[in-house]
């Protein structure tokens, strides 16, 4: 069969060297054939004379299709869900893929992706015909996670040490922040003195491996619950304790 599908035959073409005392004439009753005549096909071959005395033998014809697929593929960009993954179809890489009998089956060697293929994935689209004829042709999968992370933050309360310092960190101040893929934590503020005694905002911000990012507000009571400790300190004076991690006036 030809790229359309067809293929025609003469009588010439089955003929073996028929022949007649006198002229000849030789047709068959079956000249063209097409997708649907795949396979083993008998025709009649007819010669007949000037005086109309005539004679038939059949014949075997073999209709054969071995035009492969004409694959065309085109290039996408794939969001991942929710939950970090992402699925796809053949035909969203094909791109109009045709076959002169007919397309029977199209598959990718890769349909499902996640958070570790982020960025280009080559994937590979097989058409296969209606008569076994196979074709292959690649085709970009760009992976994009464009979700942001979702922040949760709560309110806790610090102490001040000795020295009248705190330090915290965005794991204390989280609240269960997730993503559909890798997060990152951090806040805004970390370190705390007696300047800060009371409630003090702070900002808990995600940012995942594509920089996606989102942020949320808690409250950091910072509080000096350590008492002074005072000796020999004469009384309506001012002074410093020897022990305390803040300054007192008496």
């Amino acid at each position: 069969l030809d790229a359309n599908g067809n293929a025609n035959i003469t009588a010439a073409d089955i003929d073996n060297g028929s022949s007649d005392n006198c002229s000849l004439t030789l047709s068959i009753d079956k000249t063209s054939f097409d997708c649907t005549k795949v396979g083993v096909q008998t025709v009649t071959l007819t010669g007949t004379d000037a005086s109309g005395n005539s004679a038939s033998a059949t014949a075997t014809v073999t209709v054969v299709d071995n035009t492969a697929p004409a694959v065309i593929t085109q290039n996408i960009s794939v969001s991942l869900n929710a939950s970090g993954n992402a699925i796809i179809s053949a035909t969203q890489i094909n791109n109009g893929s045709s076959d002169n009998c007919g397309i029977a089956s199209m598959t990718l060697s890769k349909t499902s992706f996640d958070c570790s293929n982020l960025g280009d994935n080559t994937v590979t689209l097989t058409v296969t015909d209606n008569n076994g004829n196979t074709s292959t042709k690649t085709a970009t999968v760009t992976i994009v996670d464009d979700i942001a992370p979702t922040v949760l933050a709560k309110n806790i309360t610090v102490a001040l040490d000795a020295n009248g310092n705190a330090n915290i960190t965005a794991a204390q101040v989280d609240n269960g922040s997730s993503d559909n893929c890798s997060l990152t934590l951090s806040i805004d503020k970390t370190s705390f003195d007696c300047s800060k005694v009371g409630a003090q905002t702070v900002t808990l911000t995600g940012t995942d491996a594509s920089g996606n990012s989102a942020s949320a507000t808690a409250t950091v009571t910072v509080v000096d619950n350590i008492a002074p400790v005072f000796t020999n300190a004469p009384t309506n004076k001012t002074y410093q304790a020897e022990n305390g991690n803040c300054t007192l006036n008496a």
